[in-house]
Protein backbone atom coordinates (compact mmCIF):
# COMPACT_ATOMS: atom_id res chain seq x y z
CA UNK A 1 0.00 0.00 0.00
CA UNK A 2 1.70 3.59 -0.67
CA UNK A 3 1.67 6.44 1.24
CA UNK A 4 -0.69 8.15 -0.88
CA UNK A 5 -3.38 5.98 -0.60
CA UNK A 6 -2.90 5.37 2.72
CA UNK A 7 -3.62 9.30 3.22
CA UNK A 8 -6.59 9.36 0.85
CA UNK A 9 -7.91 6.17 3.14
CA UNK A 10 -7.39 8.38 6.49
CA UNK A 11 -8.78 11.53 5.08
CA UNK A 12 -12.11 9.66 3.62
CA UNK A 13 -12.74 8.10 6.45
CA UNK A 14 -11.99 11.53 8.73
CA UNK A 15 -13.99 13.37 5.95
CA UNK A 16 -16.99 10.89 6.35
CA UNK A 17 -16.92 10.84 10.25
CA UNK A 18 -17.28 14.65 10.15
CA UNK A 19 -19.83 14.80 7.48
CA UNK A 20 -21.95 12.48 10.45
CA UNK A 21 -21.33 14.15 13.32
CA UNK A 22 -22.36 17.71 11.01
CA UNK A 23 -25.77 16.51 10.09
CA UNK A 24 -26.35 14.35 13.80
CA UNK A 25 -25.30 17.58 15.87
CA UNK A 26 -28.04 19.28 17.72
CA UNK A 27 -25.85 21.96 18.58
CA UNK A 28 -25.78 24.44 15.17
CA UNK A 29 -22.23 25.56 16.31
CA UNK A 30 -20.63 22.08 16.63
CA UNK A 31 -22.20 21.29 13.35
CA UNK A 32 -20.81 24.15 11.54
CA UNK A 33 -17.05 23.64 12.80
CA UNK A 34 -17.59 20.12 11.88
CA UNK A 35 -18.20 21.44 8.60
CA UNK A 36 -15.35 23.31 8.40
CA UNK A 37 -13.06 20.23 9.47
CA UNK A 38 -15.00 18.15 6.52
CA UNK A 39 -14.17 20.67 4.06
CA UNK A 40 -10.07 20.42 5.51
CA UNK A 41 -10.18 16.68 5.00
CA UNK A 42 -11.97 17.64 0.95
CA UNK A 43 -8.92 19.61 0.49
CA UNK A 44 -6.72 16.85 1.27
CA UNK A 45 -8.38 14.54 -0.77
CA UNK A 46 -7.58 16.83 -3.37
CA UNK A 47 -4.26 17.31 -2.21
CA UNK A 48 -4.07 13.31 -2.21
CA UNK A 49 -5.22 13.77 -6.32
CA UNK A 50 -2.51 15.96 -7.28
CA UNK A 51 -5.23 18.79 -7.44
CA UNK A 52 -3.43 21.69 -6.03
CA UNK A 53 -5.64 24.46 -7.16
CA UNK A 54 -8.72 23.05 -6.45
CA UNK A 55 -7.11 22.15 -2.63
CA UNK A 56 -6.26 26.21 -2.23
CA UNK A 57 -9.46 27.10 -3.74
CA UNK A 58 -11.47 24.77 -1.48
CA UNK A 59 -9.93 26.01 1.84
CA UNK A 60 -9.96 29.62 0.66
CA UNK A 61 -14.10 29.59 -0.73
CA UNK A 62 -15.23 26.93 1.49
CA UNK A 63 -13.47 26.84 4.82
CA UNK A 64 -12.86 30.70 4.57
CA UNK A 65 -15.60 32.95 3.38
CA UNK A 66 -18.89 30.37 3.33
CA UNK A 67 -18.01 29.41 6.88
CA UNK A 68 -17.51 32.72 8.02
CA UNK A 69 -20.83 33.87 6.64
CA UNK A 70 -22.74 30.33 8.10
CA UNK A 71 -21.02 31.51 11.93
CA UNK A 72 -22.60 34.37 11.49
CA UNK A 73 -26.23 33.80 10.65
CA UNK A 74 -26.14 31.06 13.32
CA UNK A 75 -25.19 34.08 15.80
CA UNK A 76 -27.57 36.21 14.39
CA UNK A 77 -30.93 33.73 14.48
CA UNK A 78 -29.31 32.80 18.60
CA UNK A 79 -30.42 29.05 18.31
CA UNK A 80 -30.25 28.89 21.63
CA UNK A 81 -33.09 26.95 22.40
CA UNK A 82 -32.38 23.35 21.99
CA UNK A 83 -36.13 21.67 22.54
CA UNK A 84 -36.75 23.75 19.27
CA UNK A 85 -34.55 21.60 17.57
CA UNK A 86 -35.91 18.28 18.40
CA UNK A 87 -38.50 16.48 16.36
CA UNK A 88 -39.87 13.38 16.26
CA UNK A 89 -38.98 10.19 14.27
CA UNK A 90 -41.01 10.04 10.90
CA UNK A 91 -41.18 8.63 7.65
CA UNK A 92 -38.83 10.82 5.64
CA UNK A 93 -36.31 9.95 8.52
CA UNK A 94 -36.61 6.47 8.46
CA UNK A 95 -36.33 6.47 4.45
CA UNK A 96 -33.13 8.84 4.78
CA UNK A 97 -31.49 6.27 7.32
CA UNK A 98 -32.59 3.40 5.07
CA UNK A 99 -30.93 5.25 2.01
CA UNK A 100 -27.40 6.35 3.96
CA UNK A 101 -26.89 2.31 4.51
CA UNK A 102 -27.73 1.55 1.00
CA UNK A 103 -25.16 3.77 0.02
CA UNK A 104 -23.03 3.03 2.69
CA UNK A 105 -22.86 -0.51 1.33
CA UNK A 106 -22.29 0.82 -2.14
CA UNK A 107 -19.35 2.11 -1.11
CA UNK A 108 -18.04 -0.85 1.46
CA UNK A 109 -18.80 -2.85 -1.39
CA UNK A 110 -16.22 -0.25 -4.14
CA UNK A 111 -13.54 0.26 -1.14
CA UNK A 112 -13.44 -4.17 -1.42
CA UNK A 113 -13.23 -4.23 -5.04
CA UNK A 114 -11.00 -1.14 -5.54
CA UNK A 115 -7.63 -1.89 -7.23
CA UNK A 116 -5.04 0.36 -5.13
CA UNK A 117 -2.43 0.14 -8.52
CA UNK A 118 -5.15 0.99 -11.13
CA UNK A 119 -4.86 4.77 -12.19
CA UNK A 120 -7.96 6.26 -12.63
CA UNK A 121 -7.27 9.19 -13.98
CA UNK A 122 -5.47 10.08 -17.36
CA UNK A 123 -2.34 12.11 -17.49
CA UNK A 124 -3.98 15.52 -18.76
CA UNK A 125 -5.87 15.66 -16.02
CA UNK A 126 -3.39 15.84 -13.13
CA UNK A 127 -1.22 18.09 -15.45
CA UNK A 128 -3.72 20.37 -15.30
CA UNK A 129 -4.45 20.55 -11.41
CA UNK A 130 -1.63 22.21 -10.70
CA UNK A 131 -1.83 26.34 -9.90
CA UNK A 132 0.82 26.74 -13.44
CA UNK A 133 -1.05 24.97 -15.55
CA UNK A 134 -4.63 26.69 -14.39
CA UNK A 135 -2.82 29.96 -14.70
CA UNK A 136 -1.17 28.86 -17.78
CA UNK A 137 -4.29 28.19 -19.59
CA UNK A 138 -6.24 30.75 -18.01
CA UNK A 139 -3.69 33.44 -19.69
CA UNK A 140 -3.49 32.11 -22.88
CA UNK A 141 -6.31 30.14 -24.28
CA UNK A 142 -9.34 31.83 -22.38
CA UNK A 143 -8.04 35.42 -22.23
CA UNK A 144 -11.26 36.93 -23.49
CA UNK A 145 -13.21 35.40 -21.20
CA UNK A 146 -11.48 36.06 -18.15
CA UNK A 147 -11.17 40.05 -18.91
CA UNK A 148 -14.52 39.88 -19.71
CA UNK A 149 -16.06 38.64 -16.66
CA UNK A 150 -13.29 40.66 -15.02
CA UNK A 151 -15.16 44.02 -16.53
CA UNK A 152 -18.55 42.56 -15.63
CA UNK A 153 -17.37 42.20 -11.83
CA UNK A 154 -16.15 45.73 -12.03
CA UNK A 155 -19.15 46.71 -13.01
CA UNK A 156 -21.41 44.43 -10.53
CA UNK A 157 -19.37 46.63 -7.73
CA UNK A 158 -19.59 49.71 -9.36
CA UNK A 159 -23.42 49.19 -8.88
CA UNK A 160 -23.37 47.83 -5.68
CA UNK A 161 -21.83 51.22 -4.31
CA UNK A 162 -23.97 53.48 -6.12
CA UNK A 163 -26.83 51.52 -5.12
CA UNK A 164 -25.94 51.76 -1.27
CA UNK A 165 -24.65 55.52 -1.51
CA UNK A 166 -28.12 56.22 -3.03
CA UNK A 167 -29.68 54.63 -0.32
CA UNK A 168 -27.74 56.67 2.49
CA UNK A 169 -28.49 60.20 0.95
Amino acid sequence: MSLTYFFFTLLSILAIASAIITISSKHPIRSAMALVVHFFMLAGLYLTLNAQFVAVMQVLVYAGAIMVLVVFVIMLLNLGNDDSLEKKLQVKHFAGIVLSGVIGLTLIHSFINLNPHSSYFPTYFVEFTTVQAVGKTLFTNFIVQFEAIGMLLTAAIIGAVLLAKRKLL
